[in-house]
């Protein structure tokens, strides 16, 4: 099949990646967040493609947009396509360029939201438009939305449109947003791309020590710090035994046959350092994980305090968050207390439905030298969300990256940044895998 996408779609790519990225969208959690301004950037967009976008609020200024394209079949399942508008802090000093000036310097998109994820933001507005010139519509009715607050609880993205307005995603059956099809070089030559077919499930919790105040001289066998800090210590060192969800499985096996190696998933460790660079691909998906972040104790050097409370990034496989919530009340013990701050359920999803063969069949047309594999996101994403809806969610950004850029490191890093051939690619791709799906 020839390449469907007009130059014009090229060019709106990489100036709405820089445009977006130009909308300072930063989340800071707790509802400090303004995402109307991009919200309205691309519902302009849209609407000048003959779409009618309708904008949505939780709160004020946290603004969600969605539209469907309609399809030519009226019978078929819908498809959602989703991304989301806010972006992680960046502190402009760090910075090898300002992170919200989306500047583009030799070939590159450079700026705060350009992989996570203002880049396919602006791959589904250059797509959709390219249609509208072109007078196509795809087979399948096609949602698209793009949602505040991914960044922290949702509650005012996806959360808030899956809750009030289950009826604009009517007939989706399956989502395709962020964090899949892009380039992974393993260091000896061969380029990976991984489709995600799964997420962990987020368990981000706090952890409470009461103990007796008092005075810092003097003996104290109740110090609400010394119950919190063991705690934390035990959760930090503990092990996690190695589970495997059938997307996880599925992974292993095709890397160990693509590698001529023997899949002997009962030794998973051992496997993976046979894997080399590409175990960094499921390493983290293997098993749960519990790591502390957040310390917050006392008021002044001489007094222990009352009360003590850390925060903890956990995150459970499919399958497996019973398991998850046993031995967190085992590491934590008697005296500290834990509670859910976030809690959002684990995805798993098909890697031999249609729907994953026409994504690989679209990478693989543009990217003939690659070898498509799936994988499980070890973080979320909004897919979370739209679930409640029974929306089975892939991760499907297609990107074509060089050597040495390492694409999940500017994942929430300094000088994140993207090449202008990769929005290319990725526009392609995508246009390619919605013409068939």
């Amino acid at each position: 099949m020839a390449d469907t996408v007009d130059p014009r779609a090229l060019d709106e790519v990489v100036a709405f990646t820089s445009d977006l990225i130009r909308i300072d969208t930063t989340n800071r959690g707790g509802g400090d967040c303004r995402e109307r301004p991009a919200a309205e950037y691309a519902a302009e967009r849209l609407a000048d493609a003959g779409l009618e976008p309708v904008l949505l609020e939780r709160t004020p200024g946290r603004t969600n947009v969605v539209a469907r394209v309609e399809g030519t079949d009226p019978s078929a399942d819908a498809l959602l396509l989703h991304g989301h508008l806010d972006v992680v802090p960046a502190e402009a000093r760090d910075w090898s360029v300002h992170p919200f000036s989306g500047e583009v310097r030799d070939g590159v998109v450079w700026g705060r939201g350009a992989v996570d994820m203002k880049n396919m933001d602006a791959m589904i507005l250059a797509v959709v438009r390219a249609w509208a010139r072109e007078g196509f519509r795809p087979r399948r009715d096609v949602v698209v939305a793009f949602t505040a607050d991914e960044e922290a609880s949702a509650e005012d993205g996806s959360g808030f449109l899956a809750d009030r307005h289950a009826a604009l995603f009517e007939g989706c059956t399956e989502g395709v947003s962020e964090s899949g099809a892009f380039t992974f070089h393993d260091g000896s030559g061969r380029q990976l791309y991984p489709i995600a077919a799964g997420e962990r499930g987020t368990g981000w919790l706090t952890l409470t020590a009461r103990g007796r105040a008092g005075h810092g001289s003097k003996v104290n066998r109740e110090n609400a710090v010394t119950r919190l800090a063991a705690a934390v210590t035990r959760i930090g060192e503990h092990t996690w035994p190695a589970r495997l969800t059938p997307t996880v499985r599925a992974a292993l096996a095709e890397l160990a046959a693509l590698y001529g190696i023997e899949a002997d998933l009962g030794d998973v460790d051992a496997l993976l350092d046979k894997l080399g660079p590409a175990a960094k691909l499921v390493e983290s998906t293997v098993r749960n994980s519990a790591n502390p972040t957040m310390l917050d104790a006392g008021y002044k050097i001489n007094v222990i305090p009352g009360e003590a409370v850390a925060h903890v990034d956990g995150r459970f496989l499919a399958g497996h968050e019973d398991e998850f919530r046993a031995t967190l009340d085992d590491l934590t013990g008697p005296d500290v207390e834990w509670t859910f701050h976030h809690r959002e359920v684990a995805l798993q999803a098909p890697v031999h439905s249609p729907t994953y063969a026409k994504m690989r069949a679209a990478v693989e047309e543009f990217a003939p030298e690659g070898h498509v594999v799936p994988y499980c996101m070890s973080g979320g994403t909004d897919a979370k969300q739209f679930s409640r809806l029974g929306i089975t969610g892939y991760g499907f950004t297609p990107l074509k990256l060089p050597e040495g850029f390492d694409y999940q490191a500017l994942f929430h890093g300094v000088d994140e940044r993207v090449p202008v051939e990769a929005l290319h690619f990725g526009v392609r791709v995508l246009d390619r895998f919605l013409r068939t799906a």
